[in-house]
């Protein structure tokens, strides 16, 4: 609608954006505490007063109810009356001040009027609006429209802008229309004149040019919602942004369309690594590449492959900045990863430009440490580290020191805890009583949140303990919110590190002893039939009375225990020690004491000896899915020149303890894992729920495999194979698929049960590895990708769908998401329209009770928790047969009671994996839902299945409503974990 010319009028409640711009500390328009300023059409900004909403009020009385002494008294009464509602409604939603535009106050008025029974005058009043509406159309405004050359045509307001250096100008209409042109370019259903129009309303004389491009941005992300492509809409215009913040601090350019680029971008790349390596932020041996060429090899049409969330990540939380200014730009950002794991390579130019394609072309992403800091002066550029803290105070505090150091630099912590004694065993030193490990995972939890990685991502440690340790009872209740907070630690995570004799007192109904370390320290390195021979011959000495601190329970019932406290705080997770070290290749080399931060590493530590380091990556494997198969070529050279970039992070590493180098340097571990495993099954038209899913799962792990092991040995022949090679597994000609039938002979075959087919030639890959050997002990481990998975624009690692539409929200904001694929399926079949939008909001993003969509769609669009548990843990057991390490996953357990998890869990350890992440469970009955259209950012509720547990015990009849989402399933991120990749 139009607004009066008196500059009176009303509005319908703001949207969160339009709030976020009045009242945040990114307002459109600067204002006094307190103060309500208006924005006129022609973009003038004035003092919000409401003698002119009275006046045009009194207008529309008049004009129905005429002059009357009568109606005198009771226009003025009313409208004065009205006048006071409408000023407080605006003083409440902005107690500290901001700006409205005009026609929001006279969309209020509207409202007023209605709300207060004067229909007859809210009519008057809206064909007063309408009548001089139409009048505006007819008269020569002094701004005419401005025409870009992409044809659009829109009155831009005759405004003065603020430029960066404080000084005032025209605002250059035809560049607005250019860039918004430029964005939605190429772009299926995107409208260009739909992101204008909303932008221009929040325009002022004076205002800044970053909050030009801020208005923008977001009249374009409010529309993500209906077409997911306004995601790349919206990105492309952040980018305008970027570049005019990147380019005119490196005095390159003033500003720059995306067009421009191709002239822009090698000035660019060789500004910003002057004036990085001048201010001590980049490695000064980047200057030693040949700019030039590298300048020229950069793709700069790759920038218009990001959709908002990945770009506004990078933009946060990536690239390098100085005094809060952006400096790179995102061709330039990947190039410098390249150039970082390219300095010790003899072809280093030539090896920059494959890893900055590899990189740039989304095909496969390196993990965060190392997009972080790579050509950096201190490029830590690896993931995870895996330490055994020792049964000594001095080696408990050094671990600490560790962690901290470790952390500082972005790895993720894995701690394994089961050597230090458990609550009162004896101390030798003081003849006095331990207070048991608990008192001192309060100390590692507070390190964490003390070191919070650079400030650029939370700091994030995991604790492992053995299920036999004495204290393991308390360590389940560590993330309680009751009880002695001294004894909690609620920032950190903890799992359970179970031997296969405990899972087979468990099927058997047994009963399970609880010792000491400092009674059965050789427990700790054993494992398979030497863990269970040993295990059972201390039971016999504590019912001897030979060995005093032990204690005897029913093994079910810790079992159950172990699954109540993991329904109600989401921890400790479920890890299996025994798998981990049976299909190990380094047995020769030590022992697997715990896994990592997320899970999916399983490398072998030693107490001040040996930190363990993994270097991990991800294959996007929706990216390798071409006419509907995946294309085995091109995951071919995709991963040859993946397991390179990460074999050369382990010589270009920046180790922050001597033990983690000297365990890098001896067994040079890294992990190659994949991503966009749902878009995958999307584009093949495979439903998640399916055997033709769980065959994709085996047959595309298996190819990754292949290549990987080939890639490895390969590097092997040409640099050489890692020092402790002999001895190993793969020494021996026995790879992954070959390890299975170590775990078989020492649980029992009537204990497992996995799938052992295969389609490619492997003899000959054995052949290989004996005669050429291995660059690497480990190759392979699934981690989460959350961050790099957000980055390239696809569903993180192996996880299917979380839902089809909700709020992400992370350290970057809250992102509306959207499952294209749908909305492409939904849109062919002309059932996308704002009803299924509600529709989708109501139901939390599932499709199930929607009765209109059909039911393939149905089923290939099921959510996560609209997947049985089985299908999840069945492609996991099918993926596990080839990696050498582990995956990080998740379990989604909707209706979740005590059986469900009973089944599932015995299931996954049935099935041979190694190990579990999150439980994310569904009580019965759900959380309430969010206003429709109205909510945060269109928020869908973000309790139960974002992640949350259900708060009840694992007992509780799938029938009983049941409390949803109480604590979050991740402090890192919600719903996804961010701290490993």
């Amino acid at each position: 609608m139009q607004t009066t010319d008196t500059g009176s009028s009303a509005s319908t409640p703001l949207s969160p954006e339009a709030s976020a711009l009045d009242t945040g500390s990114s307002a459109i328009a600067a204002t006094a505490p307190g103060q309500i300023r208006v924005i006129k059409r022609n973009g003038k900004v004035v003092p919000y007063t409401s003698d002119k909403i009275a006046v045009a009020m009194t207008k529309a009385f008049l004009a129905v109810e005429g002059g009357t002494a009568a109606a005198s008294s009771r226009i003025h009464e009313t409208v004065e009356n009205l006048t006071g509602q409408i000023e407080a409604t605006f003083k409440r939603r902005m107690p500290s001040g901001g700006t409205i535009h005009i026609e929001e106050i006279q969309d209020q008025v509207e409202l007023v009027l209605m709300r207060s029974g004067e229909q007859k005058i809210a009519r008057s009043y809206v064909l007063y609006r309408d009548e001089r509406a139409r009048a505006r159309d007819d008269e020569d405004v002094s701004s005419k429209p401005a025409q870009s050359s992409h044809g659009l045509s829109l009155e831009i307001p005759q405004i003065n802008v603020t430029t960066r250096d404080g000084k005032l100008q025209k605002l250059d209409g035809e560049r607005i229309l250019t860039v918004v042109a430029e964005a939605c370019s190429d772009l299926d259903d995107v409208q260009a004149e739909a992101i204008l129009k909303e932008a221009l309303r929040n325009l002022y004389d004076g205002v800044s040019l970053d909050d030009v491009n801020t208005s923008l941005v977001i009249s374009a992300r409010t529309l993500v919602e209906q077409e997911p492509n306004y995601s790349f809409a919206t990105a492309r215009l952040l980018l305008d942004k970027l570049r005019a913040e990147a380019l005119s601090y490196l005095d390159v350019a003033e500003e720059a369309t995306q067009a421009e680029m191709s002239d822009y971008y090698p000035k660019a790349l060789e500004a910003f690594l002057n004036f990085g390596v001048k201010e001590d932020l980049v490695d000064p041996e980047l200057l030693n590449f040949d700019l030039k060429a590298l300048g020229e090899a950069i793709l700069p049409e790759r920038d218009l492959q990001f959709g908002y969330l990945g770009l506004q990540t990078l933009y946060d939380r990536y690239f390098i900045h100085h005094d809060d200014n952006r400096i790179e730009l995102p061709q330039v950002f990947f190039m410098r990863v390249a150039m970082g794991l390219s300095t010790e390579e003899e072809d280093r130019n030539g090896r920059a430009i494959e890893f900055y394609r590899l990189l740039s072309s989304f095909d496969y992403m390196s993990s965060t440490p190392t997009l972080f800091n790579a050509g950096t002066l201190r490029p830590q550029l690896s993931s995870c580290y895996l330490t055994s803290v020792p049964d000594d105070l001095h080696g408990i505090y050094g671990a600490m020191q560790d962690n901290a150091m470790l952390s500082k630099f972005a790895g993720g912590l894995g701690n394994d805890w089961t050597p230090v004694r458990s609550l009162g065993s004896r101390i030798k030193g003081t003849n006095g009583k331990s207070q048991g490990v608990v008192p001192f995972l309060k100390v590692a939890n507070d390190t964490a949140v003390a070191v919070n990685q650079g400030g650029k991502r939370k700091g994030a440690v995991c604790a492992y303990l053995e299920t036999w340790h004495m204290d393991i009872e308390e360590f389940l209740e560590l993330r309680k919110n009751t009880g002695d907070d001294r004894r909690r630690t609620h920032d950190m995570n903890t799992a359970n590190w179970v031997p296969d004799l405990f899972m087979k007192r468990v099927f058997t109904d047994g009963d399970w002893t609880l010792f000491s370390p400092a009674d059965t320290p050789d427990l700790h390195d054993l494992f398979g039939k030497a863990f269970e021979e040993r295990y059972e011959a201390y039971e016999k000495q504590a019912a001897a009375g030979e060995i005093k601190l032990t204690k005897t329970i029913k093994a079910i019932d810790l079992w159950r225990k172990m699954l109540g406290m993991l329904f109600e705080t989401g921890h400790p997770w479920i890890t299996f020690k025994d798998a981990c070290n049976l299909r190990s290749p380094q047995q020769h080399a030590g022992v697997v004491h715990s896994s990592n931060l997320c899970t999916e590493i399983t490398l072998n530590t030693s107490p001040g000896e040996e930190i363990a380091v993994c270097n991990l990556g991800s294959v996007n494997l929706a990216q390798h899915i071409v006419d509907g198969k995946l294309d085995q070529v091109k995951l071919e050279a995709t991963i040859k020149t993946a397991v390179r970039m990460l074999d050369n992070v382990i010589d270009i590493n920046y180790y922050s303890v001597d033990t983690a180098r000297n365990s890098n340097m001896r067994h040079r571990p890294v992990g190659l894992g994949l991503m966009g495993f749902q878009d995958a099954l999307y584009k093949m038209r495979l439903s998640y729920s399916s055997n033709d899913a769980v065959e994709f799962a085996d047959r595309s792990m298996e190819l990754i495999s292949y290549h990987a092991i080939k890639a490895s040995s390969d590097l092997a022949a040409e640099r050489g194979a890692y020092s402790s090679f002999e001895g190993s597994l793969w020494s021996k000609g026995i790879l992954p698929l070959d390890s299975i039938e170590l775990l078989k002979q020492n649980r029992g075959e009537e204990f497992i049960k996995i799938d052992q087919s295969s389609t490619l030639d492997w003899d000959s890959v054995r052949e290989q590895v004996k005669k050429q050997g291995m660059r690497n002990s480990n190759v392979m481990a699934i981690a989460p990708t959350a961050t790099i998975a957000n980055i390239t624009g696809v569903s993180q690692s192996i996880e299917p769908t979380y839902q089809n539409l909700y709020v992400k929200s992370n350290l970057s904001g809250e992102f509306t998401v959207v499952n294209p694929y749908l909305i492409h399926d939904l849109k062919e079949r002309g059932l996308w329209d704002q009803v299924m939008v509600n529709d989708l909001k109501y139901y939390e993003g599932s499709l199930s009770k929607i009765d209109r969509i059909p039911d393939d769609l149905k089923a290939m669009y099921s959510t996560a928790f609209e997947v049985e548990p089985r299908w999840i843990v069945e492609a996991a057991s099918r993926r596990q047969k080839w990696i050498d390490q582990a995956q990080s996953l998740n379990l989604y357990i909707s209706g979740a009671n005590g059986k469900k998890l009973d089944i599932t869990y015995r299931m996954a350890w049935y099935s041979g994996l190694k190990t579990t992440y999150y439980l994310r469970a569904l009580a019965a009955t759900t959380t309430e839902k969010s206003t429709i259209d109205t909510g945060s950012l269109n928020a869908v509720s973000a309790g139960a299945g974002n992640g949350g547990m259900a708060a009840s015990a694992p007992e509780a009849s799938a029938e009983v409503p049941v409390p949803a989402a109480v604590p979050q399933a991740c402090s890192l991120d919600d719903p996804d974990c961010e701290a490993c990749q």
